[in-house]
């Protein structure tokens, strides 16, 4: 290190999106990245002291961050001593972590053998800051000698994780605590082992569950799409138009068609005006008659906009059924008028597109799927029209109508599996179907940024890397929030993300789309100009194992976690219904026929490292059979060469794009679309060369109207 030049010397704590430690003097500085052997290294120089070198200037932030990060690097490091002389008087000139401060402190005197002053200042504490997550964390400290104080901890802070592996071990000498099981069932829905919890509460204890509770229960089933659990949860919790609705449709999944009923015409009824009752009406019309069915859609028409155009498509398709042809017409040409900017117009026109297109009809295929593109751009069929006017344009021999639209296609929904088949056509070197298994993409590492949501303590303890203190004070600061916004949902999923609760954390991400309202809609669009957002939504756990295998394999690492994260969302534990395993879903037989050629004696398929090594081995295999032709590879992986084999043979190669849409599995064409469309935002994101590709085409610039449909 440099000799220090004179005395006033600080610490500086750079808090960007890469922090770093940093000791300056005059012109020199010398910098580099905070990791715990930096720390180590600093602690270990006997004469060097944070607080002391920074006595003859007054503490900036950035000082008091340094400090803090380094006497919690000391307490890691088993030296007490040391991180309590850094600690000292530190809540005074950084009261923002007061709390925590006095919590680190408590903890470096217990490594000193200091019991009286570590409770004394754990008290200090509770006193001090009564509702500070922190105070959390004393109480369980302190409990560990009086266990008064963990019974004062789940009482005044359930909400809070430390208070919750305190329920977990209480529970796990008396199972039979409805109200603790009830704390968890409310706060950790997510967790392992609480569907169990769940299941056992309501069999045993609906007695005892109130409204509220019954609530909480039905939001854990619905989120984990047991519809006919939530249905019936729903329907004892409190009344409202959303719960009312929750009720009949989990009941009418559940195959429960007159309880559904009952539950849809209470919406009516009792909430006419509501949101959820034209959701519901049009919801009823599918168990009743068909006479009755008109009746409710044409209330729905009627009374809900919202889901008018759905209505009318259905009606018009009763109409058809009843052989009224012209009242049929009447209906689908309103709909396409009076409501073109409905998901049910922008379904009808596919069809029609579709259906044109298999006739050879394409420049009327075109016509109906273009104001697919501008009316509905939020629907999932917009991409898939504006990218297959492109290739009806190249099969009419239009180059220059199908350029047009595949940059419309890049332009405008740049996120979609058909922007990869657009680039592919456009020429970009993004690997194809035969050769992206080769490819291997230089890959940028995550960036570290600021939560949009929480206090600026909880921000404050993420940024300085303290991220399970980060979590506990968020879980408090949200605990009675009973909608989270846009905002707070992508902070919980960011910190789950952390806890690797991969599979709730990036769902929760993705259901973010979903919400509705002008001021969600705005949030929600501006976390999606971020780069955080997209990398949160497709991260890469586990990248030592799977760049590894990937390497191992010769193949493509991007492709690989895509498949990842179709399979399981990264979850290790995860097992299929059809009794798959892991991270890739590989059958136990699958698993023991690769394990012996690969001669792996012991493994196991819910360990990630032994999951990646057989999950691509046969990869590697499917890729093999095809002759590295990636799309029927991932086809394979999925539905099993067997059946790929068949189609190829039925549909033949000519056209790789026609020959997924004919794909017969419903599952495996969207696994197909999913892997890939996956593929192509982690190159998006992490491969620097498609990013530069991707500043060649800026929406702003391109004139939608130029998809022009031949005359």
């Amino acid at each position: 290190m440099r000799k220090l030049l004179n005395s006033k010397t600080y610490l500086v704590l750079g808090v960007g999106l890469i922090p770093t430690l940093a000791i300056a003097s005059g012109n020199y500085i010398v910098k580099s990245q905070i990791t715990q052997d930096i720390v180590q290294w600093f602690s270990q120089k006997s004469t060097f002291s944070a607080s002391s070198v920074a006595l003859e200037v007054e503490r900036s932030q950035e000082e008091n961050r340094a400090i803090f990060v380094l006497a919690s690097n000391l307490i890691r490091q088993n030296q007490g001593e040391q991180a309590l002389e850094e600690l000292k008087n530190l809540e005074k000139t950084y009261p923002l972590l007061g709390p925590y401060i006095l919590l680190k402190q408590g903890q470096a005197y217990q490594l000193t053998q200091e019991t009286a002053k570590a409770e004394q200042t754990w008290k200090q504490l509770i006193a001090n800051y009564p509702y500070s997550p922190a105070a959390a964390e004393a109480l369980y400290l302190l409990g560990k000698t009086n266990p008064t104080y963990w019974e004062q901890a789940i009482e005044q802070f359930p909400h809070h994780p430390r208070t919750h592996q305190l329920i977990r071990k209480s529970l796990s000498k008396n199972p039979n605590q409805p109200r603790l099981m009830n704390l968890l069932v409310k706060y950790t829905p997510d967790e392992p082992g609480v569907t169990q919890i769940r299941d056992r509460l309501v069999a045993e204890y609906s007695h005892l569950l109130t409204p509220e509770d019954w609530e909480a229960i039905a939001e854990s089933y619905w989120a984990k799409w047991d519809y006919g659990k939530a249905g019936r949860a729903y329907a004892k919790a409190p009344r409202n138009p959303r719960n009312l609705y929750r009720a009949g449709r989990g009941y009418h999944l559940g195959n429960s068609q007159q309880t559904a009923r009952k539950f849809y015409l209470q919406l009516l009824q009792q909430y006419p005006d509501a949101e959820e009752t034209g959701l519901g009406l049009r919801r009823l019309a599918t168990i009743v008659n068909k006479k009755q069915a008109l009746i409710y859609l044409d209330r729905v028409i009627a009374n809900y906009p919202q889901e008018a155009g759905a209505a009318l498509r259905e009606k018009a398709r009763i109409l058809q059924a009843f052989r009224s042809p012209a009242s049929a017409t009447q209906a689908r040409e309103i709909l396409l008028t009076q409501y073109k900017h409905s998901d049910a117009a922008a379904e009808y026109r596919w069809s029609m597109a579709r259906q044109e297109a298999k006739k050879g009809n394409l420049v009327a295929a075109q016509q109906w799927a273009q104001p697919i593109v501008f009316n509905n751009p939020n629907h999932s069929f917009a991409p898939k029209a504006s990218f297959w006017i492109g290739k009806w344009a190249q099969k009419l021999g239009r180059k220059e109508d199908a350029t047009k639209a595949f940059q419309v296609t890049l332009g405008r929904f740049p996120h979609s599996y058909y922007a990869w088949r657009s680039a592919v056509a456009l020429g970009w070197d993004v690997g194809d179907f035969t050769n992206v298994r080769h490819i291997q993409p230089q890959v940028i590492s995550k960036t570290k940024f600021i939560p949009p949501a929480g206090s600026q303590v909880f921000k404050e303890l993420y940024q300085l890397g303290l991220e399970a203190e980060a979590w506990g004070q968020f879980q408090v600061e949200i605990a009675n929030k009973k909608q989270l916004t846009v905002n707070e949902e992508f902070t919980y999923a960011l910190m789950q993300l952390y806890r690797g609760q991969n599979l709730p954390g990036i769902n929760k991400i993705w259901y973010l789309e979903q919400r509705t309202s002008p001021e969600e809609r705005q949030q929600w669009e501006a976390l999606r100009q971020t780069p955080q957002y997209w990398q949160s939504l497709f991260p890469i756990p586990y990248e030592d194992s799977i760049f590894k295998w990937a390497k191992y394999r010769q193949l493509n690492p991007l492709l690989v976690t895509s498949l990842i994260r179709q399979e399981s969302r990264f979850e290790k534990e995860i097992r299929s219904f059809a009794g798959a395993l892991g991270l890739m879903q590989v059958m136990p037989a699958t698993g023991k026929e690769a394990a012996k050629n690969i001669g792996l004696a012991n493994y196991s398929l819910t360990n990630p490292e032994d999951n990646i090594n057989i999950g691509t081995y046969y990869l590697d295999f499917t890729h093999k059979t095809y002759n590295n032709n990636s799309m029927l590879a991932v086809a394979s992986y999925n539905a099993g060469p067997g059946n790929v084999a068949k189609w190829v043979s039925r549909y033949g190669l000519k056209d790789f794009d026609e020959f997924v849409e004919k794909i017969p599995f419903r599952e495996t064409k969207g696994y197909v679309v999913s892997v890939f469309e996956n593929y192509w935002n982690y190159m998006r994101i992490y491969d620097p060369e498609t990013a530069q590709l991707f500043q060649q085409i800026n929406a702003t610039q391109i004139n939608a109207t130029q998809i022009n449909a031949t005359q």
